[in-house]
């Protein structure tokens, strides 16, 4: 995946409505999020006519399951040609591990395994709501950084988290440990449920090395504005990120 494009989370329920707008943007190659909602009206079918149409697909399917169970389902996974995939890190050290056996054993050969991704906490949650709903001690932050080391240490490829932990989690980790970021919105204000958000250029400076962007561009009034606008405000900051990294 390109990481200067924002990845669009096509949260539509059909496969027409996803082709639609794609065919709307006009834009030759995107990165793409499908997940639940889609993959369960349209199953793998929309997964193989999106990538047949040169786009990149990061399936969001969030599994969390015992080790067999994701173990066998990354397997079949792995045939589809996605470029990132994802569990929940709640399931464990034993069942990540699972999961990229299974990626691994199921990548057709030749081919580029996908990224495996591990979500930390949701971007909805609130450091009020994993006390009270999850009986934890430790803060929001202490969680999501915990989850983060312990999906390095599984074989993740990265995590998904919030941009507001992104720079943290390469510091504490590891640099190169890619930080997949939802909760992406234009302004600091926001009327939905994320409770942990930041604009394209703050992601950008917080370590984000992909953004995850749905509503705002898929129920703008002009998708293809404001996809321009949020990937041009993303790439000059991400560049700019990466050239002061190098010097």
């Amino acid at each position: 995946m390109e990481r200067r494009q924002p990845i669009i989370a096509c949260d539509f329920n059909q496969a027409s409505e996803v082709h639609n707008f794609i065919d709307s943007l006009g834009i030759e190659k995107l990165n793409i999020k499908i997940g639940m909602e889609l993959f369960y009206s349209s199953g793998p079918d929309i997964v193989i006519d999106l990538i047949d149409s040169n786009h990149d697909i990061f399936l969001d399917l969030k599994l969390h399951d015992i080790p067999n169970t994701v173990k066998k389902t990354m397997k079949v996974l792995a045939q589809l040609g996605v470029g990132m995939v994802n569990v929940h890190a709640q399931g464990g050290r034993k069942m990540m591990e699972a999961a990229r056996e299974g990626l691994e054993a199921g990548t057709p050969a030749g081919k580029q395994r996908p990224k495996l991704l591990a979500v930390t906490q949701l971007t909805s949650l609130s450091g009020q709501e994993i006390k009270e709903e999850q009986q934890t001690y430790a803060t929001l932050e202490e969680s999501i950084l915990h989850y983060a080391a312990l999906a390095f240490t599984s074989g993740m490829d990265g995590v998904v988290c919030s941009p507001l932990e992104a720079r943290k989690i390469h510091e504490q980790i590891a640099s190169e440990f890619l930080t997949v970021t939802p909760g992406i919105r234009m302004t600091q204000q926001t009327m939905d449920d994320q409770t942990r958000f930041a604009t394209p250029k703050n992601a950008a400076k917080g370590g984000s090395d992909y953004i995850v962007v749905g509503r705002p561009i898929t129920q703008a009034k002009d998708p293809l504005s404001a996809y321009k606008e949020i990937q041009a405000s993303w790439a000059q900051a991400l560049t700019e990120r990466m050239k002061a990294n190098d010097e």
